[in-house]
């Protein structure tokens, strides 16, 4: 058996918000309580952000206080923009929360409305106010960016070293509009890896050309064992329109279960769990092919 890689489901926040129609509280509380059955341990359950900004996610507090109520030992966390978001996660019952902030400055203003100089600011606000929180920095757009085009490691190395000096130890390297290739991948994972050897690294992937799998895969060859992925690769970027979603779990978990990796993840759980949430959320932009395969009768 090859070495344990742990799946973060990261659905319900990043493929619910490009979701424009509301989903009713029961239906992605169905949907977490579906992935939990199917073994996945790591969820991310919200972003708490403003309802104005995302209306999708006006539930974040009540959704986050149920799952952290009903299922106490669950390691569920948020996505979190700013000290307040991080206070609304702490007051949540969450014990660690994601920042994001885009390595594009562009694509930083586009989509928080910040300077790199505010984020980092921001963040250590954060880092202050809650030292007995985790926080793991989600680094969007760290292969490639719609208004600047594709990145490199000589652009993350120096980015990161401010985040690292301020307590940041986990870093989630994500190809936000899916523009990355399986050797930028290597690349990129090399140099971070032997510029901050003590960083914990996930990597999340988007599907928009078809990559999400081979990139993932190269990102675990690696040595990236912690990996995020939406059920029924539910997702999109606003930032490439009529773009599909993100590599999707089930079909993740089902690559990684055929050529030995240990997950303890139930693959046709998920699939027929896919397959619900695909005819509950009927707008949604789905880049998975196992629940699109119809069942033998």
């Amino acid at each position: 058996m090859m070495k344990k890689i742990e799946v973060y489901e990261v659905g319900p926040r990043d493929g619910f918000q490009n979701v424009s129609d509301y989903i009713p509280l029961e239906t992605k509380t169905k949907v977490i309580e579906g992935l939990l059955a199917a073994g996945i341990k790591h969820i991310q359950i919200t972003s708490f952000v403003s309802p104005k900004a995302i209306p999708q996610m006006k539930d974040a507090r009540e959704l986050a206080t149920a799952c952290v109520k009903n299922h106490p030992d669950t390691d569920f966390f948020a996505l979190v923009p700013n000290l307040r978001g991080a206070e609304a996660a702490w007051e949540s019952g969450l014990k660690w929360i994601t920042y994001v902030v885009s390595l594009s400055e562009s694509h930083n203003r586009a989509n928080i409305n910040r300077s790199h100089v505010d984020s980092l600011g921001e963040l250590q606000k954060i880092l202050k106010a809650y030292p007995q929180m985790d926080v793991c920095l989600d680094l969007a757009t760290t292969f490639g960016c719609p208004f600047e085009g594709k990145k490199s490691e000589k652009e993350v190395l120096p980015f990161l070293k401010p985040y690292v000096d301020s307590g940041i130890r986990t870093v989630n390297l994500c190809d936000t509009i899916g523009i990355a290739n399986p050797a930028q991948v290597r690349n990129i994972i090399d140099a971070v890896r032997n510029e901050y050897p003590a960083l914990d690294l996930h990597i999340h992937v988007h599907d928009t050309r078809n990559m999400g799998m081979v990139n993932t895969l190269a990102a675990i060859e690696q040595g990236v064992c912690k990996v995020q992925s939406t059920l029924g690769g539910l997702g999109g970027c606003p930032f490439a329109p009529g773009a599909s979603g993100n590599l999707a779990t089930e079909d993740l978990a089902f690559m990684l279960s055929e050529i030995g990796y240990e997950l303890n993840i139930d693959v046709q759980k998920l699939i027929k769990l896919a397959k619900y949430q695909a005819r509950a959320i009927p707008k949604g932009q789905f880049s998975g092919h196992l629940h699109t395969i119809q069942e033998k009768h």
